[in-house]
């Protein structure tokens, strides 16, 4: 196989490379992860149940859109693709630190919100709120596949209204998982209804997002230049990033200082974060099991007040 995964590498990439040292590193909870290396490069190499290729298609679709955007750096995603039993994806290897300093956390703040304000040419509504011309509108939020938040499945069915994309895309569907589990929320049902009243008069601008921006999916390379990897990206509300950087702890100070001298979260952020965290709770359950779930209806309930 690693043979095979190293031929690819060489055809893609036009220069000769054979794996010469092989070695386990982190892949997160979910995949194997391998440093590789020839004696002139190295890659990151993540492997996974080969009927699991479609997770590792959209990562590497979600890394090519953030790295157009030219605005904060992301692994270069070199190939993927099943070998035997395998799904593999092969990214270029970025040497991190394990934190860094204030400097490269104020920059990844003010990098993410630039790439929070690009708008591809193609996105269905421009910035500003205008709609275009054309018929072709097929919504603003969501994405053109589905991909995966750990290894639950997300969906992202295009939809022009925000509110009615998390109330259905995001916490519905988790919910629906949810009850599948033996979960209990008596609140749940509530709490979809008063989704579209909870957001009444908010329409934010679609941003592509991380989707999944916890602090084991950020890092500082040893030049000291921020990176984000391991998405679960889609068009949606930037909040969501900023939101999901607070659950497990918060980022940096400084982060947050780089994000709002480039683009000042708007006021109620601080009644939102809980419904958009609550979707990343709500998949831990499904994950994990456990007390994510009284944590779930703590938060439905500070929701609904």
């Amino acid at each position: 196989m690693w043979d095979k995964i190293a031929a690819r590498i060489a055809e893609v990439t036009g220069d000769k490379f054979s794996i010469d040292n092989r070695r386990s590193v982190s892949g997160g909870c979910i995949n194997q992860g391998y440093y590789i290396s020839s004696s002139a490069r190295a890659y990151f190499a993540k492997l996974t149940p080969a009927s699991q290729v479609a997770m590792f298609e959209a990562e590497a679709l979600g890394l090519q859109q953030m790295r157009a955007t030219q605005t904060i750096r992301v692994p270069d995603p070199i190939c993927w693709g099943t070998e035997g039993n395998s799904a593999y994806i092969v990214l270029e290897w970025l040497d991190l630190e394990s934190r860094g300093g204030d400097r490269a956390w104020e920059e990844m703040g003010r990098q993410l919100a630039a790439m929070h304000k690009y708008t591809p040419p193609n996105l269905p509504f421009a910035r500003g709120g205008k709609k275009p011309n054309s018929a072709r509108v097929r919504g603003c939020f969501g994405w053109d596949i589905n991909n995966t938040i750990g290894s639950t499945i997300q969906i992202n069915n295009w939809t022009a209204n925000w509110a009615e994309f998390w109330a259905e895309h995001r916490i519905g569907y988790q919910l629906k998982l949810a009850r599948d589990r033996r979960g209990h929320f008596p609140q749940g049902e509530r709490l979809l209804e008063m989704i579209s009243q909870l957001l009444a008069g908010y329409e934010p601008q679609p941003s592509l997002v991380h989707g999944d921006l916890w602090g084991g999916n950020v890092g500082v390379t040893s030049a000291g230049e921020p990176v984000i990897f391991d998405p679960a990206a889609y068009f949606g509300d930037r909040e969501v990033d900023i939101a999901m950087t607070e659950l497990f702890g918060g980022f940096p100070r400084q982060f947050y200082r780089g994000y709002n001298q480039v683009w000042p979260l708007d006021a109620g952020y601080d009644q939102r974060k809980t419904i958009y965290n609550l979707y990343h709770i709500l998949n831990h359950f499904n994950l994990f099991g456990g007390s994510y779930e009284s944590q779930a209806n703590q938060m439905i309930n500070r929701i609904l007040g």
